[in-house]
């Protein structure tokens, strides 16, 4: 999950607790898309879009519960949803769905052309290898996705009260 939290801190329900995981729905869609119907891959990006518009929402509450003058608090809350919408989006949905997609149907190509094993074999050998795909992306695109907005987006925020990601 997390770092250990410092004593007394509130756990972060989002990003400290199972619910984190459905985050991760797309890409155990992604990796089973070669045995299941279509609807259900896209149930799994309902599931894990749903995740991260909750976040999102949840990051801009907390932001207009911090005590400060008025005037600060909308830019605060829109920074803080628009940032985690957009980190979450990236991070959590479009770029490990496509990597999952793309090392899936690879696989699946690879093994076609290789192997003389059964459809079945390789369907699940695929899935199998798009499952393990998943722990191995996960900080690789978590770190690219923090730098992609600290050198583009987050440069247009205010300079007081970044929110952080990840």
């Amino acid at each position: 999950m997390s770092e250990p939290q410092p004593r007394g801190a509130e756990r972060d329900l989002y990003r400290d607790t199972w619910v984190r995981y459905l985050g991760y729905a797309n890409e155990v869609g992604e990796a089973f898309r070669s045995l299941v119907p279509s609807a259900v891959v896209w149930l799994s990006y309902g599931v894990a879009s749903s995740y991260v518009l909750a976040d999102a929402i949840d990051k801009g509450k907390k932001a207009g519960e911090v005590p400060s003058p008025e005037a600060g608090r909308s830019a605060r809350v829109t920074v803080a949803v628009v940032d985690t919408f957009v980190w979450q989006a990236l991070a959590s949905v479009a770029i490990p769905g496509f990597t999952i997609n793309r090392v899936c149907a690879a696989s699946l190509y690879v093994l076609g052309t290789a192997t003389r094993w059964p459809l079945a074999v390789r369907k699940w050998t695929t899935t199998a290898l798009g499952l393990l795909t998943i722990p191995v992306i996960i900080h690789p695109i978590d770190r690219s996705v923090d730098f992609l907005l600290d050198s583009s987006l987050r440069k247009l925020y205010p300079s007081v009260g970044k929110p952080s990601s990840s």
